[in-house]
This record gives C-alpha cells, sequence and structure tokens, in this order.
C-alpha cells in the first residue's frame, strides 16, 4: 500500500459536483476580482468564525505582514512569538522591520503563555500568537497579559480554521486573526489565498484600502498599499468548501481519535490537547527521538511523513542576522529533532489508518 503523507485530491472529489459547478459559475460571470464571490465570502466567514469583519487577501503570509503594518508596528519594535513555528509568522514581523521575540512552546506545542511576561519590555508592542497544528493557544492568559501590558494580539490561525478555546473561535481574541487558505489548510482554496477577521469597522476598512493599492476608490490611492487580494474563483471555492468545513474538520477528529487509540508504541510520544480546547488537527505530529530510522521504516511500508519543522526559524539562514545560535531555544531545538507528521487528510479510508497504525506500532 502507498500513502501519503497529504492529499489533497480526496477532499475534491468528496465535494466535486458542487466546486465544479461554482467554478463554471464564477468563469461565466466575467467578473474575476473584488466582486460578489469575495463579497459574501468575508460575510460568510467572518459570521462561522465569531468576528465582526473579514477582508480576503491574497496569502497567509500577506495577512500576518499586513496586519502588523496596519497595527503601526515597525522599526525599533518587538514582537513575541513562539519559537517553534513556521517561517512566515516571524516573517509577518520582520518584514515590517520589527524584531522577533521568541519564546519556547509549552506541551501542546503553542507558545508557553507562562514564558511571555519575562520576554516583555518597553520595546514590546505586540504578541503573534501560532495556533500550530490545529491545537489552540492557551488565550485566556495571553488575553490577560495584552490587557495588563497595552499589547496588540496577532492571531496566525493558519493550521487552526474552526478551532476553539473555551467555546471561542481562534482568530477572534486578538485584534487580527490571519488566516491562509493554502490548499493543504483544513479550509483550503484551489490556490494561494488569505483573509484576516477584525472586529474593528475602521481597521476592516484599512486592510481593504491597503490590499488595493493603497486605493478606495478607482485611480485615488490613500496609501502606498499592495497587490493582495483574494481572487472571485478562490473565494466561490472557499465558500463551497466554508459550508463543510464542521463536516471536514469532524472527519479529522475521527482520525485523530483512531490515532490515538491505536498507536501504542512506547518509542512514540503522541500529540495533547488542551482541556479548554478543540483541535482540529491540520496535522497529527508524534515525537520519536529515532526519527530517522522511522522514516525510513515507514518510507519501505510505503508511508510518506512530513517534519513539521526540520529548521526553527531563529536557525534559519534567512534570520543569521539576529545572532541566535544553536541552544538558545533548547525545546524548540529538540522538538524540530524529533517531530513527525503522519498522513491525516480528508477521505482517507479506515484501511489505510489501520495499516499506518499498524506499521508504527511495529517499530522497534
Amino acid at each position: 500500500m502507498k500513502i501519503m503523507p497529504n492529499r489533497m485530491d480526496r477532499s475534491f472529489f468528496q465535494y466535486q459536483e458542487e466546486l465544479e459547478k461554482k467554478a463554471i459559475e464564477v468563469l461565466r460571470s466575467g467578473w474575476y476580482i473584488l466582486g460578489e464571490e469575495v463579497s459574501k465570502f468575508e460575510e460568510e466567514f467572518a459570521a462561522y468564525t465569531g468576528g465582526k469583519y473579514c477582508v480576503g487577501l491574497a496569502s497567509g503570509l500577506d495577512a500576518l505582514w499586513i496586519a502588523f503594518r496596519l497595527l503601526g508596528i515597525g522599526k525599533g519594535d518587538e514582537v513575541i512569538v513562539q519559537g517553534n513555528t513556521y517561517i512566515a509568522s516571524v516573517m509577518g514581523i520582520t518584514m515590517n522591520g520589527a524584531t522577533p521575540v521568541f519564546v519556547e512552546p509549552d506541551e501542546y506545542y503553542g507558545i508557553d503563555a507562562q514564558r511571555i511576561e519575562e520576554k516583555i519590555t518597553d520595546k514590546t508592542k505586540a504578541i503573534l500568537v501560532v495556533h500550530l497544528y490545529g491545537i489552540p493557544c492557551q488565550m485566556d492568559r495571553i488575553v490577560a497579559l495584552c490587557k495588563k501590558y497595552r499589547l496588540r494580539l496577532v492571531e496566525d490561525c493558519a493550521q487552526s480554521h474552526g478551532a476553539c478555546f473555551d467555546g471561542k473561535m481562534t482568530g477572534t481574541f486578538g485584534d487580527v486573526g490571519c488566516f491562509s487558505f493554502y490548499p493543504s489548510k483544513n479550509l483550503g482554496a484551489f490556490g494561494d489565498a488569505g483573509a484576516v477577521v477584525v472586529q474593528d469597522e475602521v481597521l476592516a476598512k484599512e486592510f481593504k484600502i491597503y490590499r488595493n493599492y493603497g486605493s478606495e476608490k478607482r485611480y485615488h490611492n490613500k496609501v502606498v498599499g499592495a497587490n493582495s487580494r483574494l481572487d472571485e474563483l478562490q473565494a466561490g471555492l472557499l465558500r463551497v468548501r466554508l459550508q463543510y468545513l464542521d463536516k471536514m474538520n469532524e472527519e479529522k477528529v475521527q482520525i485523530a481519535d483512531r490515532y490515538t487509540k491505536g498507536l501504542k508504541n512506547p518509542k512514540i510520544q503522541l500529540p495533547k490537547v488542551r482541556k479548554d480546547a478543540t483541535c482540529v488537527w491540520h496535522q497529527y505530529v508524534i515525537r520519536c527521538e529515532e526519527r530517522e530510522r522511522l522514516i525510513q521504516f515507514l518510507e519501505e511500508k510505503g508511508i510518506g511523513t512530513i517534519i513539521h519543522y526540520p529548521i526553527p526559524p531563529h536557525l534559519s539562514e534567512a534570520y543569521e542576522y539576529l545572532g541566535h545560535k544553536a541552544g538558545f531555544l533548547p525545546i524548540t531545538e529538540s522538538l524540530a529533532d524529533i517531530v513527525l507528521s503522519i498522513p491525516m487528510y480528508n477521505g482517507m479510508t479506515e484501511e489505510e489508518q489501520d495499516y499506518i497504525i499498524e506499521a508504527i506500532n511495529k517499530f522497534e
């Protein structure tokens, strides 16, 4: 049996008829940028999350860097962020000239809320939380810190569409919730796409102006903005998938439950979800001290895996200028050496799941 680490065709085939119908509808409409599909998706996604406003953008990275730009965070400012994240989270900070201040993760892969306060200085302007792998961070503690120190709060929700902490959906706790709709996400488009969710009407309007070359009215540019527009085709296809997001998330929850109940190998450490949170399992991430040997073992059985992520941002070549060396974030660096994402996608068969479980349990 051959099992890829991720497959995006299966979820397409689950809703093929509706997706193809919508694609033809948009193509025949003759309107492809900032039209009715984008407006409706923004309304529907805001309603889904519980946010007041949604603004569609070209990507999740654009959502991040434009968020910090519009919040006025730049050179000389510091933003606290967890060390074990995808580099795009950090890029959102540094593209504005601000400095990332790294914090170790907790046992749930999110930023350790107990370690944040010691990193706050008079230069700190914001906290960026990353709901990694679909597991929400400890938002009650983090919101309290932001209020105490009057800090902005930005959420990277690229992997947490539909995940909740204490009954409230990720992306609605802070000033800006940043979403990616990259095809592999729980709510995936069929190309690059992103959005922000905000509570403030003025900020939402600023995002709409900024994404369209800084123009509110055609050829009347208020600011030097960007070209970061969610297109009509992607918005229309996302509208179809949004109708089924809860169902697709529940399917992943069931796969994760099957893994959690079936995997019984002392060499493997399974992921955990904090008590007050619901996880949407963007990835099912195990830990293994003999990871390279496990990867090879699974490859020989036709099972693909991915490492999310092998190089922490603070040790990447891109951020050498920050001056951080190996040993700076020991927990983050240890995770980079032992985490492994096993296959997790909509449309997985029980046969495939059982085959993976059996294989991992046989690893010695």
